[in-house]
Parts: C-alpha cells; structure tokens; sequence
C-alpha cells in the first residue's frame, strides 16, 4: 500500500443548479463554476480553494472565453502551477481527475480543483427572445467547441450523419439484430431502463428534469415526445438545455488528515483504464460492440475484483449502456446510475461525468461497504472510452495508481475493416441504419451503412418518399440487418438504396 502522502483522494464536491425567470439574471459558466467550487470547499469542510495549486476545466460549448482556467483562477483568487483546459469529450471529465489524481502520486500537486459547467438553457432562451446577455464577452478568438463534420467522414457530413443524435442510431440497429432481438424487445429494454436512470432524476436535488418517467413515456411518440432518429425519440437522447455546474477537490490523503477531515467523508482514487475507437465511424470493424468500450470496461471490472458498490454508465443514448451491461456479464435487471442519466439529470455537454463524481461520492460516503463505484464515461462517436475506479479505502493491490491505457487490447480484437467506396452500384448488404426526422415529426431521409458484394463498405440515402424501404426499416418484429437492396448512385456524390418489394 502507498504512503498517505501519495494517496489521492476526492475531499470536496461541489454542485450549482441555475433556473432563472429571466435569460438576464442567468449565471454564465464561470459563476457556475466559481460557486460549485465553493460548495466543494464548504463540503471538504477545509480552506482548501486557496492552496489549490492544479486547476483543470472541463471543456465549454455554451459560452466561449478566451482563457476559462485563468478567469476561474482570478475569480478564486489563486495562481494555481498547473492549469488546464479540457477536450471536448464524456469522458474527459475522467481523465482530468485521474491526471490530478496522477500530479499528487508524483509529488507535483498537494490540492487540485477539477470543474466545469454550461449554461446552455440560459443562452439558447436569451437568444430566441433576442436578449443580449451580459456576461463575460464572448472571444471570437477563444477555443471554439469541436464540431461534428470535422470528426467524420465528409459521405458522412454529406448525408447527416455529424451528430451524435445521427451516428449513435447505427450501434443501436446493429446491436439489436446480433443480440437476435426483435426492435420492439429492444425498445422495451431501452423504455425500462430509461426510466431507472429518471427514479434517480428524481430524487437527484441537482438534476435538471425531476419526473419518475415510466418505459411508455420514454419510448411512445408524441407531441412532446417526437422522433428524433429511428429508434430513438427525444426521451432517448442526452438533453443539453441545462444550467448546471460541479466541481471536485482532490488532495493527498495525509493532507486530508492534517487538516483533520473525517476519513469516513474520504473516497480514495483507485485507478482508472482507457481507450479509443477509430474518430471515424466509418473506418471500424463493425457496430454491434465498441472494442475499446469492452476492453475498459473488462479491465475495469478485472481492477474491481469483480464486484461494483455501485455504478454510472454513461448515457447519452441508450445502446451506450446496453453494450456496457454485456460487456460487464451485469444481469438485464440492474441499476445503471447513482445521478440520473442525461436525459433527465441533463447534459452539460462534456461535464456530466464531473456531477456523475459528485453522486459517486456522496453514495459511497452514505454506503457502509468498500467495494469500488465504476465511473464510465465516453465522448464522440462511440469513440472515446474511459472508466475510473473509486472507493472508501485505499486500493489493496498495487502501491501506484495508473493511467492504464488498453488501447493495444482493443486494437487487437478488431477486424478488418472494409475499404469505404462513395457511390457504388449494384447489391448493398444492410449492416446499420438510422431514419433521420425534421422538427415536425416529418422524414427527412434515412441512412443505410452497407457492404457491397465486392467487399467495399459505403454510406447510403434512403429517400424520405421511398416508403416500401422506410416501413421494412421500421418494423417492430423483425430487425431487416442482412437485408439486400439495390444501389444507385445520384448526382449528388452518394449512393441512394432501396429493397425490392
């Protein structure tokens, strides 16, 4: 076991929830920040924020500044060593409190302050009634949020398929079909345990959306519940129109215990594991796993000794945690989360896993076990993976925690992968699919992902009046992967397919 002097432990936490009335009185980001940090100090029950020496910022989209850590810094009074600004990503979050966790191990930090917050609700109301906001102005030359069509494929870009709403579709039908579920069963088991992550919403203070939704009202269109991409309505996906900010004090735990803190109240850092899947969707093997998703997570449960206290799953949309729950062996009837989901909780883009860290904490503090919590987050496009271990006592294993990367693992489970041809011609084999829908419930068009007999892969329309195609899709019973269909190639640089009736 390692020296308490370089035991890293989270000893603060620290959340803000902003509601205003009015787009004006709206707290932008900073403040969010600045006043989940103070939370966190009051609940480290230390002055701490004053000998922070390693600041990281999760990465913003709802207001741009030009150096976010440094004014975090000045409105903290402090002049921290290390400061940083985060990558857009789920899971940086993670990685950020493990690199922290990482300089305290070296020697290199005594108090470090990981946080981040949007305040994306304020900006998308004050901009629909014309309201200019008066905050911080916003810098032009600041770092500019990463955008989808730079991480794809430009067939991809070309035909919709930028968004995570339009990319993560693809796992889904694929999934469904290679566990050999109808799409109705998959459905249910997506409704029920939607609705598991909207019982901890609502008992969750922070959480955005506070209702007990039931699987009908997560999977039922409607009015208030439409069609986003085929099979996922607006229930099914992360909602980022939130204000909400969190914020983690982490130390060494001979700190902890010079500044006479409660052990009971400590969590230790035990270690964490990550990898990544190619950034183009495009160039993988196949979408019924994530290989780096199987591989942390396998390692992850390896590094627990098999058995969780608890667990967060991340869940921007439901495939994410179906493929965890098997890649763990975890049974159909389990508890995903300890925060809420971003659907109901809410989705301040890259920061959900800093608030996930908080509910962590506070349900191993309140647990009379010292079995680890799994933190597993992800960003992108099913790409980036990362899990972290915490728990109530020191790690009984190895004295180093390490920032273990298992890229070579998933590297080496993965197949071929097929040649990608724009707009070919001739038989297209359905692998995924997804059918995009307009705001007024409307089909924009469909997208197919499909191998052709010569061994080539390609990214094709369905058009949005080919409702043969469409129906055979979208049918509850049967899952149409496998399904043949003929290619033709259009004007407009891709391929379009449709099925023979």
């Amino acid at each position: 076991m390692s020296s308490p002097a370089t035991q890293p432990v989270i000893v603060g936490i620290g959340e803000w929830l902003d509601r205003p009335a009015d787009p004006r009185d709206g707290l932008e980001p900073v403040d969010l920040m600045l006043r989940a940090a103070r939370v966190a100090e009051n609940d480290a029950r230390a002055p701490l924020l004053q000998q922070v020496d390693s600041l990281d910022v999760v990465n913003l989209s709802s207001w741009r500044y030009r150096d976010a850590p440094g004014l975090l810094a000045e409105c903290l009074g402090i002049d921290p060593s290390h400061r940083a600004y985060g990558a857009v990503g789920g899971e940086s979050p993670l990685r950020l409190i493990q690199e922290a966790a990482e300089r305290i191990i070296d020697g290199q930090s005594r108090v470090a302050l990981i946080c981040g917050a949007e305040s994306q609700s304020t900006v998308g109301k004050a901009a629909a009634q014309g309201i200019t906001l008066p905050w911080t102005h916003w810098a032009e030359d600041g770092p500019a949020p990463l955008r989808g069509h730079t991480l794809v494929h430009p067939l991809a870009a070309a035909l919709g398929c930028d968004r995570p709403t339009t990319v993560y579709p693809f796992y889904e039908t694929a999934s469904t079909a290679h566990w050999g579920q109808a799409p109705s069963a998959a459905q249910r088991e997506s409704g029920e345990l939607w609705s598991r992550y909207a019982r901890h919403a609502a008992g969750n203070p922070c959480a955005w959306l506070r209702e007990p939704y039931s699987p009908a009202d997560v999977t039922t269109p409607s009015e208030q519940n439409r069609w986003i991409a085929w099979p996922y309505t607006k229930r099914m996906t992360a909602n980022p129109q939130v204000n909400q900010g969190a914020a983690v004090l982490v130390t060494s735990l001979a700190l902890a215990r010079r500044a006479g803190l409660p052990e009971e109240r400590l969590v230790h850092i035990w270690g964490g594991v990550h990898a990544n899947e190619p950034g183009d969707f495009l160039a993988r093997d196949h979408y019924w796993e994530s290989h780096a998703q199987s591989t942390v997570l396998e390692s992850a449960r390896h590094l627990a000794g098999g058995v969780f206290e608890a667990m967060e799953l991340y869940s921007c949309f439901p495939c994410v945690p179906k493929m965890a729950r098997r890649a763990l062996g975890l049974p159909a009837r389990f508890e995903p989360t300890v925060t809420g989901g971003l659907t109901f909780f809410g989705a301040p883009m890259s920061n959900y896993m800093t608030h996930a860290t908080c509910a962590m904490v506070r349900r191993l503090r309140a647990s009379r076990s010292f079995f680890p919590g799994l933190l597993y987050g992800q960003g992108e496009f099913v790409t980036k993976h990362h899990a972290l271990l915490l728990a109530r006592r020191p790690y009984p294993g190895h004295p180093d925690l390490a920032f273990s990367s298992v890229q070579s693992i998933a590297d080496s489970r993965r197949g071929e992968v097929p040649p990608l041809e724009i707009s070919p011609a001739g038989e297209g084999q359905l692998e995924a699919f997804t059918v995009i829908h307009r705001r007024d419930g409307s089909v924009a068009h469909g997208v197919a992902i499909l191998r052709t007999p010569s061994g080539t892969r390609t990214l094709a329309e369905v058009a949005a009046d080919d409702a043969w195609t469409l129906a055979v899709l979208t049918r509850s019973e049967v899952a149409p992967i496998g399904r043949c269909g003929l290619l033709q190639p259009t004007s407009r640089g891709h391929s379009r397919w449709s099925l023979p009736r």
